[in-house]
């Protein structure tokens, strides 16, 4: 049988859901939002992170492992389309849709991201080296990511609590939703930036007298 790849239909999402409520107690796995956030924060690295390292923190924050016997292996494969999904977008610096799930119409845009940045904080706590990339670049996305939190929360983040404040907070749960996407492109310029295209090998008649028309220069 063909092993299906590609973005997660809605049955599939709903059968991710289910297997994460089904992962065996005292487990306390991620929820759909932040288990997006955390796949994102892992994927945004400078280096590679191996499966080995990051997959028992879906089961597990705290690194528990679950009893022996237990198959993890549907929940993996679900988790791995979506984890492959996310790659591609981000190297080719396309849109995706990230798991928000719009809350009651009292419900600010902040609570509504919540457990997605949640989640990316948390790939964060676990990996450091994006956050210690010393680049000035990435103030300003990650000010759009963390405005979701309370101030309290960043109590030892100077630097990015000084840009939040300049930031105009989204006034809407679609702008909110454009921002976080911009954002994780942003930081990906910086950690993992797209390699030029290679040149063109010089071929018979690409010199002088040759009448093919000048490459432009793309973005």
């Amino acid at each position: 049988m063909t092993t299906p790849t590609g973005a997660l239909r809605e049955d599939e999402l709903q059968t991710l859901q289910q297997l994460l409520d089904d992962v065996p107690a005292p487990l306390e796995p991620l929820d759909l939002c932040a288990l997006d956030g955390f796949l994102c924060g892992v994927l945004l690295q400078p280096q590679p992170v191996p499966l080995a390292h990051w997959w028992p923190a879906v089961l597990d924050l705290d690194g528990r492992t679950p009893a022996p016997g237990w198959d993890a292996g549907p929940l993996q494969a679900l988790v791995l389309r979506r984890q492959a999904e996310l790659e591609q977008a981000i190297a080719r610096r396309d849109w995706f849709d990230p798991w928000i799930f719009e809350l009651d119409i009292a419900a600010s845009p902040s609570e509504a991201l919540l457990p997605w940045v949640a989640g990316f904080a948390a790939a964060q706590e676990r990996y450091p080296a994006l956050l210690a990339h010393d680049d000035p670049a990435l103030i300003e996305p990650l000010a759009l990511l963390y405005l979701h939190f309370a101030p309290e929360d960043l109590e030892e983040a100077d630097a990015l609590q000084a840009v939040i404040e300049e930031i105009e907070p989204p006034t809407d749960l679609a702008e909110a939703v454009q921002d976080l996407v911009r954002a994780v492109m942003l930081i990906a310029d910086v950690t993992r930036p797209r390699r030029a295209a290679p040149a063109r090998a010089r071929t018979a008649g690409s010199g002088r007298g040759s009448r093919g028309r000048r490459g432009r220069n793309t973005r």
